[in-house]
């Protein structure tokens, strides 16, 4: 599942599954094979992206229908790729374009690999359009690139760097509420680029700022 990362423009991947078990992490990294009972949610081609996915509507929306964002050829590989590429999001402008998954996800692991191919490319993949995992080229702190936004340090040694392909293996488990109150925090483990960067790392945020998230990350997880 790949994706092509220009600058300023945010992927959102919010509850997306790539197998029916979460724990097993066999196959990791760029090129690595679904796992037997994987759901494909993005492979290169236009029938996936306008089946499987539609725009968040939040308050910063300013697209349409269908989504505008491009099928290219992969810069490095064979085959085609999704390019996040809306002129809607030109400027920095986050929430305006960004894309989620149709069908709702609990507890999931997600294989999402990405290129960025200019220098300061920001980015990020929400898990739940609640919490977020960084993708922004250049920036090692808990801002950074493979970061739990604002929580972790940016495990930046992992990166393969501009222009070249990398690949996040995330396993998330949801909050747990019980009548209406939070009782376990959403929790994450993920490897970057076959490296393991994030170990049950309890989330403690919801975060997006008021323009992005199902609730502005105003919440406090």
């Amino acid at each position: 599942m790949k994706s092509l990362l220009q600058k300023f423009v945010t992927l959102i991947l919010p509850v997306v599954a790539m197998a029916v078990a979460p724990m097993l992490f066999a196959g990791v990294g760029v090129g690595a094979k679904p796992i037997p009972g994987a759901e494909m949610i993005i492979d290169g081609t236009r029938q996936m992206l306008d089946d499987k996915w539609i725009y968040w509507e939040g308050p910063r929306f300013s697209s349409s229908l269908p989504i505008k964002w491009k099928i290219v050829d992969d810069p490095l590989d064979k085959g085609k790729v999704v390019m996040t590429d809306d002129r809607a999001a030109d400027g920095g402008k986050y929430g305006a374009a960004d894309i989620v998954t149709k069908k709702p996800y609990r507890d999931f692991r997600l294989h999402i690999e990405f290129i960025v191919m200019k220098e300061r490319g920001n980015s990020g993949v929400y898990l739940q359009n609640r919490y977020e995992i960084q993708i922004q080229e250049g920036d090692k702190t808990k801002h950074g690139m493979g970061a739990v936004i604002n929580e972790t340090d940016s495990p930046y040694h992992a990166f393969n760097g501009l222009g070249k392909w990398n690949a996040y293996d995330i396993n998330f488990r949801a909050a747990r509420f019980k009548d209406g109150k939070l009782t376990e925090k959403a929790m994450v483990t993920m490897y970057f680029n076959g490296i393991k960067v994030h170990t049950n790392h309890p989330i403690n945020q919801v975060w997006g700022g008021p323009n992005s998230g199902i609730d502005g990350g105003n919440d406090g997880g």
